[in-house]
């Protein structure tokens, strides 16, 4: 903290002590206003702008330091100046009292707050930037709350100056007008608790629930305005419609047709979407067999001299297709068709908030419904470098056809796809070549996940370029070459086939939403609100085309929120809830990881401390030959509250699960520690984690004295 912020609270702390010490708590009763009314009156008739600057300035003095009296001065205030000129003075002497208190609680401790809680403090300004006044306009208006916490608490927010104090004037108006009226009558009252009778509670009460009932008007007259130039259909074919039979809409639709709801589901190429298809089963199928080969390849480490390996590529990507059609009954018409939804394989378009055309084979249908959820997923992204059309590229989408092994692969992109697959080329035996423009792969981990996973990498023979970035292709020679631009100098990688896994792009056109107007966010994604709504309220989306996260669970976990909202949001609605979000990267080592790392808490200003446990003193993972990778813990300074888990090491994927549970039911690492784990297992580094954690945090003082009673009972 600041010199001029330790300055103004020792300031503010010696004028609310000398308040105390000196009992001037006293002279603001009711009791010694009633007393002295009299004298207070004729001094205010001899000297009235006088006695207004030295009421204004104790008012303020009071509220500004939220010290107990303003009650009665504002009593005080009707007794002397009457019911107009008292609501008046006490109106802005107390909104200026407010401010000032407002601004010293953000002067003083904003950031200490900030950089403690962060992450609890940004979701709270998301929602203060967006309906802020309307919050503070209901607080002021419910006089059970006290108003100097208010001052405080709004203080630590990105609540504008300007907006707390208008909202704070006009707000606390009716509350002023009552004591100040009440104040006129000083007479008869006989305590503080007469102003506030059964009755005017019930008042207040229904003034705080007002603007908690325009806040709905509000949403009304947005929603007719949205919906003002179209004509809504009188009866509906569907409850909803999904557009998408990837995961986020397969998970809308059967939670909907579970609460039986008609539901509609439109796929226009294969149910499953990129998940089962081309993306996370097919990958893991490949990764599977590059593991098995390289776990042979290391048979000496288990006591094994030899293991011969005949390896057909083809066969292996044979396997991949086999997986894909094992698993594909779970995502097939068939199970949704019998779960209750209406599965229609064709191209949908979106014609009115309550409309959808269905193309399928020529034959167009159009389905009325009251809600629609767009789960359309994405693409993979092809950047615009020069001469990418002269080269037959591959994404993550179309590697997958590949029956021959590329001799010289180069994979464009070091994020978790690109990895995965860059590892599990060069176990099958080609030479890969793995470009990244960044400083390191994986770049949205920690520096030491980065640095692990890149020296395996070379190890296993992996050409890891990372800081180039891609300028252009050519072709010499009949040799396809990728020009790369390194420290100012060029780099000419050759190769046979080149995979682009820079990322991907959500699928926002071709279906309706540009000549609707639903609103796309700056990173090309559909714009939605915390119930995944759009800025049609009954229209939703979820998965890939909405964001923020690209995975297959938080598709499902959004997709739940979409429907339950879209069929019951008359009613109720879930904000969803990100608060425990996990994934990995399936690379060896693999990456698991949930909430914040280092260089996330860093950029947030979150306080932090670190707990870390080697896995290589593991027994599992040493009687497995796999004694390698972390366990590493963000907690609270001081506290076993858990912020977030990186895990890097053989299947760290399934053992971050028990910290996602931990941290969705706010368990500590102490209860952590006091779970049975069953021993030889990898989850027990878990708990050793956390017993790092507790060796770190032992009452060293407690200790010693312990160890005194013991050598005393020794005699």
């Amino acid at each position: 903290m600041s010199f001029s912020r330790w300055a103004l609270l020792a300031a503010i702390g010696v004028l609310i002590a000398s308040f105390f010490i000196f009992d001037l708590q006293d002279y603001l009763t009711l009791e010694t206003l009633k007393a002295q009314q009299a004298a207070i009156q004729t001094y205010r008739s001899d000297h009235p702008g006088l006695s207004v600057a030295i009421y204004m300035l104790i008012y303020i003095a009071v509220t500004g330091l939220s010290l107990p009296g303003a009650a009665l001065l504002t009593l005080a205030g009707g007794a002397v100046f009457g019911l107009f000129w008292g609501t008046l003075i006490v109106s802005f002497a107390s909104t200026i009292g407010a401010t000032l208190a407002f601004l010293s609680a953000r002067f003083l401790f904003r950031d200490q707050v900030k950089a403690r809680f962060g992450d609890r403090l940004n979701v709270i300004n998301k929602g203060v930037d967006k309906d802020g006044a309307l919050y503070l306009f209901t607080l002021r208006l419910v006089p059970i709350f006290p108003f100097f916490v208010i001052n405080l608490v709004t203080g630590l927010t990105n609540l504008n100056t300007k907006t707390f104090y208008w909202v704070s004037q006009v707000g606390m108006l009716a509350g002023t007008v009552v004591y100040v009226n009440a104040g006129t009558q000083l007479g008869k009252l006989e305590s503080l608790s007469g102003i506030l009778s059964p009755g005017l509670i019930g008042s207040f009460a229904l003034l705080g629930i007002f603007p908690l009932l325009a806040s709905k008007v509000v949403e009304a007259i947005k929603a007719n305005k949205v919906y003002a130039s179209l004509i809504k259909p009188k009866r509906f074919d569907s409850n909803i419609v999904v557009i998408g039979a990837g995961s986020g809409g397969l998970v809308a639709a059967y939670i909907a047709a579970a609460v039986k709801a008609k539901v509609t589901l439109v796929e226009k190429h294969k149910m499953g979407g990129d998940c089962l298809n081309t993306g996370c089963v097919p990958s893991k199928a490949l990764i599977r067999s590059a593991r098995l080969l390289a776990q042979m390849r290391r048979s000496a480490d288990f006591g094994i001299k030899k293991a011969d390996v005949e390896l057909d590529f083809a066969d292996v990507m044979d396997r991949v297709q086999t997986v894909i059609k094992t698993v594909e009954p779970h995502d097939s018409v068939q199970r949704y068709t019998d779960l209750g939804v209406e599965v229609i394989e064709g191209e949908a378009k979106i014609i009115s908030p309550w409309e959808v055309q269905v193309i399928k084979a020529g034959d167009s249908r159009i389905i009325t419904t009251r809600s629609i959820i767009v789960a359309a997923g994405s693409s993979p992204l092809v950047p615009p470098i020069p001469g990418i059309e002269s080269i037959a590229y591959l994404t993550s989408d179309t590697v997958w056809e590949l029956r021959e092994l590329p001799r010289r692969l180069v994979i464009l992109g070091g994020g978790p796809i690109g990895c995965e697959l860059a590892q599990s080329f060069a176990r099958l035996g080609s030479q890969v070549t793995q470009v990244e423009m960044a400083s390191r792969l994986l770049i949205k981990e920690d520096a030491e996940v980065s640095e692990a996973v890149m020296t395996k990498f070379r190890l296993e023979g992996i050409n890891v370029l990372i800081g180039h970035t891609a300028k252009g292709f050519i072709i010499e020679n009949g040799e396809k070459i990728l020009l790369a631009e390194h420290e100012n100098k060029e780099v000419r990688i050759p190769f046979d086939q080149i995979l682009l896994a820079i990322g991907r792009v959500a699928n926002i056109k071709g279906y309706g939403l540009e000549q609707l107007g639903i609103e796309t966010s700056v990173s090309r994604t559909i714009e939605i609100n915390e119930f995944q709504q759009t800025n049609y309220p009954n229209i939703f989306a979820c998965g890939d085309v909405s964001g923020p996260f690209q995975f297959t669970h938080t598709a499902a976990h959004q997709a739940w929120y979409a429907s339950v909202n879209a069929l019951f949001g008359s009613f109720i609605k879930f904000r969803t809830d990100y608060s425990a979000i996990p994934w990995a990267t399936f690379t060896d080592p693999e990456v698991g990881r949930v909430g914040l790392n280092e260089q996330d808490a860093k950029a947030k200003g979150i306080a932090y401390e670190v707990t870390t446990y080697l896995i290589d003193d593991l027994d599992r993972a040493i009687a497995d030959s796999v004694a390698h990778g972390f366990v590493k813990i963000l907690t609270v300074p001081g506290k076993d509250k858990i912020l977030g888990v990186t895990i890097v090491g053989e299947h760290a994927g399934e053992l971050i699960a028990e910290f996602v549970l931990a941290m969705k039911n706010n368990i500590g690492l102490n209860k952590l520690l006091g779970t049975i784990h069953i021993y030889p297992t990898l989850s027990e580094a878990n708990k050793y984690a956390a017993g790092v954690w507790k060796r770190n945090h032992a009452p060293k003082g407690l200790l010693r004295c312990i160890a005194r009673y013991h050598e005393w009972r020794r005699g």
